[in-house]
């Protein structure tokens, strides 16, 4: 039966790449978003980690909670988006402190976006590994000039490395998707392009601009003038889909300026 949005995964290879993905070890505790039936939690209980399920559906969650009773897993009932999920591991036993946080799910394609956007909020998890659908994948790891880079892509590519590792066809999921899907691991830049406090601006900021993407940047970048943006050392008539996100930050902070 499907519940809020879900396509049960249950192929056993598959589970095992999504897992072998997250490069974890034993002991470790991960956070696993929308488990389901729980057949990817059992992947990661057999290589030894602890595990935190997040599950908003209660029936599954309670089903879940009785198939993994005795194991390294706690079972949470409620909407990831909502909760703590950094707190829900800090109160979570870990016996080996130089482990961090890591983030892993087969996440509904409705709320793709927004548990993105979840998982990248400071403090950033060590590692975040996300089935989603393959048009999404394609958009977080677009390059500038692509027809698929987008706000989504600066966004993501300024604090991390987004690979995309392979695709999965409908037919492995019950029920189908309409749609193919793909594997996601978003692991934090050692040196992110933006600092903690500018993330959700810069984010903001690269949106309002690709809202008029066929616009060139002397129409697209919101308070700058076409001699802004030439004193700034940017082409006004270039489109913002060929700005690299290194790009984007130097004119987002630029674009500060003219604000104060």
């Amino acid at each position: 039966m499907r519940r809020l949005g879900q396509h049960f995964l249950s192929d056993p290879k598959i589970l095992g790449r999504i897992a072998d993905a997250l490069d974890c070890v034993p002991g470790e505790t991960i956070v696993e978003v929308g488990p389901g039936h729980g057949a990817l939690t059992r992947e990661l209980l057999a290589r030894g980690v602890q595990v935190i399920a997040i599950e908003k559906d209660r029936a599954l969650a309670e089903q879940l909670r009785f198939q993994v009773s005795g194991l390294r897993c706690q079972v949470v009932t409620g909407d990831a988006l909502e909760l703590d999920w950094h707190e829900l591991y800090s109160r979570h036993p870990t016996p080996d402190t130089r482990y961090r946080l890591k983030v892993v799910g087969n996440i509904p394609y409705y709320i793709t976006s927004p548990l993105i956007d979840k998982a990248l909020t400071p403090p950033l998890p060590e590692r975040v590994v996300f089935l989603v659908q393959a048009e999404v994948a394609e958009r977080l790891a677009a390059k500038p000039g692509g027809k698929t880079y987008g706000a989504l892509s600066v966004g993501v590519q300024a604090v991390c490395r987004v690979e995309k590792l392979f695709t999965v066809e409908p037919g492995a999921f019950r029920p189908p998707p309409k749609v193919r899907s793909a594997l996601v691991r978003l692991t934090p830049l050692a040196r992110p392009l933006v600092n903690d406090v500018e993330v959700a601006p810069l984010r903001a900021f690269v949106t309002a601009c690709f809202s008029r993407r066929r616009k060139q940047l002397k129409n697209a970048v919101p308070g700058m003038t076409e001699q802004d943006l030439r004193a700034a050392g940017f082409d006004p008539t270039l489109r913002p889909e060929r700005l690299s996100p290194e790009a984007f930050v130097r004119l987002f902070r630029r674009s500060l300026t003219y604000q104060q």
